[in-house]
């Protein structure tokens, strides 16, 4: 068994082992002809739980042979142009390499005798991330698992940096269309039930500032805590940014800690035309970046920000067989005095990598393009009847829904569309995610991929509306 442990007798055979896989990865890409199978899970799940974990092939080529079976053949492909639902990113090459090299080397980025150089490549993208958003001199901050681990971080920051013991009293003042994360963030840091504040959204669904400021005004007055104004750059279901520069005006007047998720709309932090559409993030007390999300890189790749380094000591604790603290005086640089998480991967050398290959405006030019291609998708479902489109798109996600001409019961369009999403996902020709608008079901594209085009958004339109219309025949032959 000890043939199976990389080290420097078994080079050759993790070169011929990884050569194998990339092989048959590279093989599937070149093949898949569409983002899914339409696999069940009916059909799908028995093949799994027959395999018997105790009797290991022991043979790489008939565990890769088996691994088709159950997971290569039947995976959703993000980087098939008609995946159009969620936030997923197809991902840069660069960042592919660096994490078949970081998860070889295994380092551990939780203290620098694990990682050493690994901390020290982690902390400059920190700093140049803080630097594209302005942060200033003091800014810090830590690599995450993802955009819900960062607003935790900062969520919790912000309740340190309340100073209050009556939690009773904490608030959290965030947009209706706002993550989730911000309500589960509560609960996790011991808030009240009601303690996120839930402000409306004007037309363009952007937090509107008037309900903000009564908000905070209303708090004042009741003898309650605005412990932090969450607001969002890129919201999951509209790309919509609230008007940050406002928004920070109104914190600096309550004294309120001005947090920034923008999980999905940092790629324009490296966009060589749309920077400006993030205009007062510069004052932030924290922000969360997915670099997985917008700036092409693998799951997980993220990262918080704050603008003053001091304040991350609330997350700091030390342990005499870790990170002794007598460490800090000997200026030794352990990245778990930052973190929530102790064990950690090295995914910051996947930016590293992509940055260092590619460039900022390298990746900002991709991101530029998914933007563009939102644009013109928003043209094609405002000029198409059979659609009803919610938002001009300030990123790249569309919101819309099919209205059929003959219909008028909300309910059964409701369900027409549910039905399209459904039949399009089982038929694998195509992936779109849905949602809620005002009660009532909607169809989203989230456009992440460069290499989709406009002849894709139309052909997909197409595609649903055809399910939708055999939907509603069906539906009238059942009702006749």
């Amino acid at each position: 068994m000890r043939s199976h442990l990389l080290n420097h007798l078994t080079a050759e055979h993790y070169r011929r082992s990884v050569t194998e896989g990339v092989e048959r990865v590279a093989a599937r890409l070149a093949t898949t002809d569409r983002p899914f199978t339409g696999v069940t899970v009916d059909a799908l799940a028995p093949r799994i739980e027959r395999i018997d974990l105790d009797r290991p092939l022991g043979d790489t080529s008939a565990v890769l042979d088996e691994l088709e079976e159950v997971y290569l053949r039947d995976a959703v492909y993000f980087h098939h142009p008609r995946y159009l639902a969620h936030l997923n990113c197809p991902v840069v090459i660069p960042a592919v390499l660096g994490e078949a090299v970081l998860s070889a080397v295994n380092s551990s980025l939780d203290t620098w005798d694990q990682s050493a150089g690994g901390t020290l490549i982690e902390r400059r993208l920190i700093d140049w991330t803080a630097e594209r958003i302005g942060l200033g001199a003091n800014a810090d901050g830590v690599f995450t698992s993802g955009g819900s681990q960062s607003n935790l971080q900062a969520l919790l920051l912000a309740r340190e940096e309340a100073k209050t013991d009556d939690l009773g009293r904490l608030r959290i003042l965030a947009s209706e269309v706002s993550h989730f994360s911000v309500k589960k963030s509560a609960k996790l840091l011991g808030l009240a039930p009601d303690a996120v504040i839930t402000v409306p959204v004007d037309h363009d669904k952007r937090l509107q500032t008037v309900a903000l400021a009564r908000e905070l005004e209303r708090c004042a007055k009741d003898g309650l805590v605005p412990m932090a104004v969450v607001a969002t750059a890129g919201t999951t279901d509209f790309g919509s940014i609230d008007p940050l520069p406002e928004i920070a005006e109104l914190c600096a007047q309550y004294g309120t800690w001005l947090h920034v998720d923008a999980a999905y709309g940092c790629g324009l932090l490296v966009s060589p035309t749309r920077r400006y559409l993030l205009a007062g993030i510069e004052r932030a007390d924290s922000v969360t970046v997915d670099y997985h999300k917008s700036f092409f890189q693998p799951v997980s790749s993220s990262a918080l920000l704050v603008r003053d380094a001091a304040t991350l000591r609330h997350a700091t604790y030390h342990a005499e067989y870790l990170n002794p603290r007598r460490m800090v005086q000997e200026r030794i640089p352990n990245q778990v005095d930052k973190s929530l998480q102790t064990t950690r991967r090295f995914d910051a050398l996947k930016l590293w990598m992509t940055l260092r290959v590619m460039g900022a405006d390298g990746i900002g030019q991709l991101f530029d393009e998914v933007c563009d291609l939102a644009e013109q998708g928003w043209r094609l479902l405002a000029a198409d009847p059979r659609y009803d489109v919610v938002v001009q798109p300030s990123l790249s996600t569309l919101v819309f829904r099919y209205i059929p001409a003959a219909v008028t019961d909300p309910a059964e369009i409701d369900r027409a569309n549910l039905y399209a999403r459904k039949a399009l996902f089982a038929s694998g020709d195509a992936i779109v995610a849905g949602t809620k608008v005002a009660g009532r079901h909607y169809l989203k594209f989230t456009l992440l991929n460069p290499e989709t085009t406009a002849a894709d958004i139309t052909a997909v339109l197409d595609l649903i509306a055809g399910h939708a219309e055999q939907y509603l025949g069906d539906s009238l032959d059942r009702a006749c």
